[in-house]
């Protein structure tokens, strides 16, 4: 892949583990400058390279946010990419919305949706100042159908950061600005911990999938790197599935 990043600079958010962490591996191999957020502790590995830039910190707060991105476009001037991978599914407590515990809705929203929102202000401005930007924001395959076994909050919430992707591509494209989602299936990451305990979902989930592989984390890394990339300079606005073929299924 023909990525040329030097003096370019990155925010990952999510970028303690996952797809978020698996990313910032990939970005490594380039000259970039990485402002890592997540409101978990980071790896010690991450901590050792002078390249990146970590604040351990909830995205929600948008005073905290604010002060972490500011103090980043300080330093270096420009924000070209933003990796958003922040997203939570809980799983026991996302259930059908006849069901569920509104404040559960509220806050699976927050954190999905919401922070995308704050991300959007912080950034977005930045970037048209220097007329670039590539955003990748994680959704899910969950935001294109419904499900007798419901996480609704999840789903609605994914569904929606789709639309609001679409709706940052028109508007700031005359800027040389993309925004696209990516929609996973059930990646190996610890949201799937479960897995642990009932090791046969993951093994049946494998056999359902056309592509026999449970999908690792560098994978939807490798898809979001395309879609930072040079080759993809006229894809904006849409979604790309990374899950194994399991949507094509009847």
């Amino acid at each position: 892949m023909n990525l040329n990043l030097k003096g370019k600079t990155v925010v990952v958010t999510g970028a303690a583990g996952g797809m978020g962490l698996a990313t910032i591996k990939l970005l490594l191999n380039y000259n970039i400058k990485i402002l890592a957020l997540d409101i978990q502790k980071p790896t010690k590995k991450i901590l050792q390279h002078k390249k990146i830039t970590y604040c351990q910190l909830d995205l929600v707060k948008q005073d905290e946010l604010k002060k972490a991105i500011n103090n980043f476009v300080k330093s270096n001037k420009r924000i070209d990419y933003l990796v958003n991978t922040t997203g939570v599914l809980w799983f026991g407590k996302d259930i059908s919305a006849v069901d569920l515990d509104l404040k559960i809705w509220d806050q699976v929203f927050d954190i999905n949706l919401k922070t995308m929102v704050l991300l959007s202000k912080l950034i977005i401005p930045v970037m048209k100042k220097n007329k670039f930007g590539s955003m990748v924001h994680i959704s899910s395959v969950d935001a294109l159908s419904g499900d007798d076994k419901p996480q609704d909050a999840y789903g609605a919430s994914k569904a929606a950061m789709i639309r609001l992707s679409k709706s940052l591509a028109i508007q700031f494209g005359s800027y040389n600005i993309r925004s696209n989602c990516i929609l996973p299936g059930a990646v190996e990451t610890p949201m799937q911990d479960r897995w642990k305990k009932i090791p046969n979902a993951k093994k049946n989930l494998k056999e359902f999938m056309p592509i026999k592989k449970v999908i690792q984390p560098e994978g939807i890394a490798q898809g979001i790197l395309f879609l930072l990339s040079d080759q993809s300079e006229y894809i904006t606005g849409t979604e790309l599935i990374i899950d194994g073929g399991l949507t094509a299924r009847p």
